[in-house]
């Protein structure tokens, strides 16, 4: 056998606080003050004949106390936001030079070595592995039986299927599945190594793992 699985797992692998509250707070000390001082001149200059009553005013209370309540819990939030970015970045930021599985079909042979993955949604009664060379010839084929759900690790070792050793270099795979008499096409993973990070100015986090391309943080299946 020149595709063999190593490994199966079940599961994939997933400043501005202090501005914002304070800004959040002065916006709601602000709301305050100029609340009171619109009651106050509602007070002062009501008819004196149908002056406000208690309910009124109690309403009026309420309505402050929804407005600041609100702009608390946006301060909460905004603190909570921030705290999960940095946390993600701190993590992206680990993961440079490291080897990761992400979708992707490249496949890079040397020396008799090459690695890459499958995600599974379900267990399969038949996985089928086709590697293909630069010029889309198909050079190896492999079914590798039943496999469970997860994602699976897949090695192969450059034996072509006429029985001959492939050429270091460039390669792509796919895969294919059935289950119960139904096809189905599986999530194809790549090995590649964390290049760089990048935090775009909205927030998102970038990274660069070449040959395969660029991904997000949710984007990687296992990290090697």
């Amino acid at each position: 056998m020149t595709i063999s699985v190593i490994g199966t797992t079940s599961a994939p692998v997933t400043p501005a606080t202090t501005t914002a509250t304070s800004t959040s707070q002065v916006t709601g000390t602000a709301a305050q003050a100029q609340f009171m001082s619109l009651l106050l001149a509602q007070m002062k200059n009501q008819d004196p004949t149908a002056p406000m009553s208690n309910s009124d005013m109690s309403t009026q209370m309420s309505q402050l106390n929804m407005v600041t309540g609100i702009n608390k819990l946006n301060a909460t939030m905004d603190t909570v936001a921030s705290g999960l970015q940095s946390s993600q970045t701190t993590q992206a930021a680990s993961l440079l030079g490291k080897n990761v599985l992400v979708p992707g079909t490249n496949l890079s042979l040397s020396n008799g070595q090459s690695q890459m993955g499958v995600e599974l949604a379900q267990a399969v009664d038949s996985l089928t592995v086709t590697i293909s060379d630069g010029n889309g010839n198909i050079v190896q084929t492999m079914n590798l039986g039943s496999q469970p759900v997860g994602t699976l690790n897949l090695a192969w070792d450059g034996v072509t299927s006429a029985g001959t050793a492939a050429a270091n270099g460039d390669y792509t795979f796919q895969v294919a599945a059935t289950q119960g008499g139904q096809t189905f096409t599986p999530t194809a993973l790549a090995t590649g190594t964390v290049a760089n990070v990048t935090l775009s100015s909205a927030g998102a986090i970038d990274l660069s793992v070449p040959p395969v391309g660029n991904f997000s943080l949710a984007d990687i299946r296992q990290i090697r």
